[in-house]
């Protein structure tokens, strides 16, 4: 890492314990606690003084990272914290921070927020804290009036020992003027509150107004019958074959199903016909988003009553994900979304729907029902759909290690094995005969850490002796090394015994090497029995991967020389043909399960996890992002996520509130962006098949979030 700091002179106001401002970059000494990770910083004029210009770095995370001078600050009082951020470049920046309690890794004890700052712009950057002083709005990820909250786990505000402004793995070095860092929003005032209710009858914002926003049924029934007419005009694309592939390509080997092969150094699906197939895909196309009306019902203008056809939509959250209990959620749930499928198509709702959404995959372009999708839309398909798959079952987590949704398998459990085979024995029943569908992903975003972090690794020293993967990592050490002695001094550690051996807090280059080695043969493991277990159940489909969040080199390469496909969720405005070449090296096709992009334009609280400023910018963001995708020699697809927009009240197991549909929960197509598929996807097949001019660069393996 580069730590650079230019002669001129930077300061940092202090300030009392009642001041909202933290530091103004004004005076002439730089701050003790003020580290440059992969940054270049210098001291510039403005039009209200003075302000920090930092030059970030085309690395993973760049940062400039401030310590709490004496331990940690109280910031109890506050709500939150907020820097002014100037973009003087020419496109937009999506910039973030995060503000860390003690043992802060990114998905615990810490909380991040971002925002997008348009070029030749300045706007602020807040992070409103998340704390047990929810406010009378819980449950959701963005809220009126605010827009979106930062994100993580709850934190004591009392104690935060550091926060960063980072970019989050920038394409190309990127300058941005940071000023002005400051608390907000001082719980000894007045919070001006949302009038209540907020939400009207069809689940849309009620103190807005907006383009295409329903009042009626009516309105409802004229914005069918509209693209009823546009799908009519728009029927799919041409030049297809039946399963969406490219019809006039190179003609390849035609085995009955989906399969992988490289052909003019890019790698291609090829159709069960043997087309080449780029798969553009869309995930989650169902109708069971719902959002908790119990605790609420003051939040809502109508709600239905018992002998209402809509109540059949009220349900109760039992039995989901744990995170339901952090938003706070208990009791009864509701659909939006379905209540307004059974205005606007009716009793036979539920089929007349999914003919519907069938018609509108396919006039935007779209060739494959992404992960996560509904059953029945599943196995009534007309086109090419992916299955997933969950490993559950009895085995042992990692119990020292960590993760974002839970931790990683224990795959020298013994039973992991056993709880692999009947998961995917399972799952597989439905579609094992079925040559629509392309393959499995099995998992999802699972807790493989970073380079920087192996936490495989060191979750499986933190954990108890008779863990496992840790007596089969201690066995792998005492094979290589012969003694305790000679592995302290190897690695520069003073362990008393074998029991206690944990994960050095600076591991040096030996150290790493063995972490490396373990997390190889770990990611191996994983892969291998999967695949083996695949091969037994669905012989004829293809294994999808694991969809990486994050992922270290060692889990990358293991899951390249096992999987058919590798498979990442990549949430950036575009990927980058430089910053991925290590795809390249790794030889084998990669699929991105999931990207999207949302606005606040549509009565939206959250724009997701990569914003632009409104819907026409969205849709342009669609089609550069597909566009990089196709331009990578490696990539074989990449399917959004996901089909409708969450409620705006936030989902009921973790409060997700974002624009992340190409339909809203009026089941309305946003227009733009339907139109952007339509047109980047016509141009899919030969832009991928073109001789784009390919640049590696080396670096580490952390494509998300």
């Amino acid at each position: 890492m580069l730590f650079w700091i230019a002669m001129t002179s930077l300061v940092v106001s202090a300030h009392g314990a009642g001041a909202d401002v933290v530091y103004d970059f004004e005076g002439a000494a730089l701050p003790a606690n003020l580290t440059l990770n992969n940054v270049e910083v210098e001291l510039i004029s403005n039009a209200t003084g003075e302000a920090l210009l930092v030059r970030f770095k085309q690395v993973d995370w760049p940062n400039v990272f401030f310590t709490a001078p004496e331990g940690a600050w109280d910031w109890r009082e506050y709500r939150g914290l907020a820097v002014d951020i100037t973009n003087p470049g020419e496109d937009p920046v999506n910039v973030c921070m995060r503000v860390d309690n003690e043992g802060a890794d990114g998905a615990n004890h810490c909380n991040t927020a971002r925002a997008l700052i348009p070029a030749g712009k300045t706007g602020p950057l807040k992070a409103e804290f998340l704390t047990d002083d929810a406010g009378p709005l819980w449950g959701m990820r963005g809220i009126p009036g605010i827009g979106p909250l930062a994100q993580g786990k709850k934190i004591d505000s009392s104690k935060i020992v550091a926060f960063q402004v980072f970019l989050p793995m920038p394409a190309v070095p990127t300058t941005l003027i940071l000023d002005n860092v400051r608390l907000f929003g001082r719980k000894d005032a007045a919070r001006k509150e949302i009038p209540l209710p907020f939400v009207d009858r069809f689940g849309q914002y009620i103190h807005d107004d907006w383009p295409g926003k329903v009042t009626s049924e009516k309105d409802l029934l004229v914005q069918k019958q509209a693209e009823r007419e546009d799908l009519l005009k728009h029927p799919g694309l041409p030049d297809r074959d039946r399963f969406g592939g490219w019809a006039s390509g190179p003609k390849l080997e035609a085995t009955g199903w989906f399969r992988t092969e490289k052909v003019e150094g890019k790698w291609w699906l090829v159709t069960p016909e043997g087309n080449p197939f780029f798969s553009n895909g869309i995930d989650c196309v169902g109708t069971w988003e719902r959002t908790f009306v119990e605790g609420r019902d003051a939040w809502f203008e109508w709600l239905p009553g018992k002998e209402d056809p809509a109540a059949a939509f009220f349900g109760f959250a039992e039995n989901v994900h744990s995170m339901a209990d952090a938003i706070g959620g208990k009791g009864r749930t509701f659909s939006f979304y379905c209540t307004n499928l059974l205005r606007k198509y009716g009793d036979e709702w539920a089929t007349r729907w999914r003919e519907e959404s069938y018609r509108r995959l396919l006039s935007w372009g779209f060739n494959t029902i992404g992960n996560w999708s509904q059953g029945d839309v599943l196995e009534n398909s007309p086109m090419p759909f992916v299955s997933s798959i969950g490993i559950g079952g009895n085995h042992l987590p990692i119990r020292g290690g960590g993760g974002y949704w839970g931790k990683m398998h224990d795959v020298f459990d013994p039973e992991f094995e056993k709880s692999v085979e009947k998961s995917v024995a399972y799952a597989t029943t439905k579609f094992a005969s079925n040559p629509l569908c392309i393959g499995y992903f099995v998992d999802n975003e699972l807790s493989w850490g970073s380079d920087e972090n192996p936490d495989i690794a060191k979750g499986t020293l933190r954990s108890p002796t008779d863990q496992p993967c840790r007596v089969a990592f201690i066995e792998d050490l005492k094979e290589k090394y012969g003694s305790l002695k000679n592995l302290n001094k190897v690695w520069e550690t003073e362990s008393q015994g074998w029991d206690e051996l944990t994960a050095p807090e600076k591991p040096n280059e030996a150290c790493k090497e063995d972490f490396d080695a373990f997390v190889h043969k770990f990611s191996l493991r994983y892969f291998e029995t999967i695949k083996a277990a695949l091969r037994k159940s669905a012989p004829h489909q293809l294994y999808l991967g694991c969809r990486f969040a994050a992922v270290n080199r060692e889990s990358a390469k293991a899951c390249a020389e096992v999987c058919d496909v590798a498979s990442y969720n990549i949430y950036k405005t575009e990927v980058d043909t430089a910053q991925y070449g290590w795809l390249v090296d790794l030889n084998c096709p990669a699929l991105i399960g999931e990207f999207h992009f949302g606005a606040l334009d549509r009565g939206m609280f959250h724009t997701g996890l990569v914003p632009t400023a409104n819907q026409a910018e969205r849709a342009e963001s669609y089609i550069r992002y597909v566009r990089s995708v196709a331009d990578h020699p490696s990539f074989v697809g990449c399917h959004w996520f996901q089909y409708v927009d969450e409620p705006i009240t936030g989902r009921f197991f973790d409060g997700e509130n974002y624009n992340n549909g190409f339909v809203n929960t009026l089941d309305t197509p946003y227009p733009e962006i339907a139109n952007a598929a339509r047109q980047v996807h016509k141009e899919v097949y030969p832009r991928h098949y073109g001789k784009a001019k390919m640049n590696r660069q080396t670096c580490n393996l952390t494509p998300r979030r």
